[in-house]
């Protein structure tokens, strides 16, 4: 079969089942099978596939038409213009996580000592390893639970060059310096909310939580008024209809709001546990 033919059949059966990036996904599957860019496949869509190509793409579009995400089946996600390994044991880099870099990087610009982050519930890395590459003055600690997530996050460090601490611990329990930011992607989502099929395949542990999806959330606000300097940040990522009760939370516990941009709140630390 040649490429032009391979990349409409897949296409067409992608469409089928209601995946919208059918295309794109079609193009990234044969581009990575056949180890070649995408603008590839353009330049050449009356070549022949190679048979045990053929077959290898075959096989990874079946994984695909069984909603097995695209970002696992290629072992990559790209995330703030660096490409990510990724598995099953980390949660997949989303684009809206993109936004909690850039407001770090908006509310830290005047900052030029040495300072400190902690990113908790790391998974892959990504968001404490751009914060290092884009912020040279940080000292970054990569934090999870997952002794399976923290391979992964110091593969991806490895590869990137981020000179990064890996840590194994769960939230902030037994942390004992100080930071003066942290970052908190953890898990959000209501068991009773609808998702979609891909998330089946991504780890439970890093996707939902009790209380509304709150509760490590909340653990967490609780434990960061000991952990944090004066006036530092907390970034937390969170659904925005979860947003005013964790302000309320923040509020009680020496926070007070600093900004938000979509999915993403900044709280800056006013007073610690002892003042509250």
């Amino acid at each position: 079969m040649i490429i032009s033919d391979w990349l409409k059949t897949a296409t067409k059966s992608l469409k089928n089942i209601g995946i919208s990036s059918a295309r794109l996904d079609a193009e990234l599957i044969l581009a990575n099978t056949l180890r070649k860019n995408r603008t590839y496949l353009h330049a050449y869509l009356d070549e022949e596939i190679d048979p045990r190509k053929f077959d290898i793409a075959n096989a990874r579009l079946d994984l695909r038409l069984d909603r097995v995400p695209i970002a696992y089946i290629l072992g990559y996600k790209e995330f703030y213009g660096r490409r990510f390994t990724v598995s099953p044991s980390v949660l997949i880099p989303r684009p809206e996580s993109e936004d909690l870099i850039s407001l770090f990087l908006e509310l830290t610009a005047s900052e030029i000592t040495e300072k400190t982050l902690i990113d908790v519930g790391t998974g892959s890395g990504c968001l404490g390893i751009i914060a290092k590459l884009e912020r040279n003055n940080l000292s970054v600690i990569l934090s999870d639970v997952s002794k399976p997530a923290l391979k992964i996050a110091e593969k991806n460090a490895d590869t990137l060059k981020a000179d990064v601490t890996i840590q194994q611990q769960s939230l902030l329990n037994g942390q004992i310096r100080p930071v003066d930011y942290i970052f908190a992607n953890l898990p959000y989502v209501d068991k009773d909310w609808d998702v979609s099929p891909e998330l089946k395949y991504e780890p439970e542990i890093a996707l939902f939580a009790e209380d509304e999806g709150l509760k490590l959330i909340l653990e967490l606000i609780s434990q960061a008024s000991r952990c944090l300097t004066s006036n530092g940040l907390l970034f937390i990522e969170a659904d925005p209809c979860q947003h005013s009760r964790i302000i309320d939370t923040a509020i009680k516990n020496g926070f007070k709001e600093e900004k938000r941009l979509n999915y993403i709140l900044a709280l800056r630390l006013i007073c610690t546990q002892n003042q509250i």
